[in-house]
Order: C-alpha cells, then sequence, then structure tokens
C-alpha cells in the first residue's frame, strides 16, 4: 500500500541548507562526518518562549518540513546548524514521522 505524503513537494519553496552532525568518533577518536543537505522546505515561524529555573530564555525560532527522508544515513538527527533566510540557526530537535510500513513519511527539524 502507498501512503500519502503528508508533506508534498509543491508546497516547500523556502531554501535551506543544512548540516547534520553524527554522534559518535572514529576509530581514531576524531568526531564522523557531517551530512549536508540543500534543498526546499516549507518553513513555519514561531515564537515560544520557556523560562528555566535559572530565569534563562529559549526561543524556538521555527520548524522546517520536508517531504521523505532527507538523510537516510543516519537513523535519528541529534544535532547540527541551519541556513535560511541567510541566517544561521542550531538544530534543536528532529523527527521522522513513519508510516505504518516503516517508511519515513516526513522529516521535521525545529530549530533556534
Amino acid at each position: 500500500m502507498k501512503y500519502p505524503c503528508l508533506v508534498p513537494k509543491r508546497l516547500c519553496r523556502t531554501d535551506i541548507s543544512l548540516v547534520m552532525e553524527q554522534e559518535g568518533r572514529d576509530k581514531y577518536g576524531e568526531p564522523l562526518p557531517c551530512f549536508e543537505y540543500s534543498g526546499k522546505c516549507n518553513y513555519q515561524d514561531k515564537a515560544k518562549t520557556i523560562f528555566t529555573a535559572d530565569k534563562k530564555m529559549v526561543q524556538i525560532t521555527g520548524s522546517a518540513l520536508f517531504p521523505g527522508d532527507i538523510c537516510p544515513e543516519l537513523s535519528v538527527i541529534s544535532g547540527g546548524t541551519a541556513t535560511i533566510f541567510g541566517g544561521k540557526r542550531k538544530i534543536q530537535e528532529a523527527r521522522k514521522a513513519r508510516n505504518p510500513d516503516g517508511t519515513v513519511n516526513y522529516t521535521e527539524v525545529l530549530l533556534i
């Protein structure tokens, strides 16, 4: 059965470049190489202010949605940076939404 893509390519019009870091080290103790992605996404701005115990503010500035799996080499995206609208933002969280058969329907990346 073919599942419908919840993030159609026709709605992805914003240019974005991602550098995604891998966890772990190679046999020489060096960080593993980063994966890069450049393409189009559906970008949604949002602002959320959170006050932590030491009164520090954290603002989530947006989310980028991609059709399918943008990085099949990584099982999870745990960190990295994004360049969007000429600014550099940090990847706070990423999610690969899966279909019931285990394939990735879309990828969501939250940026701060």
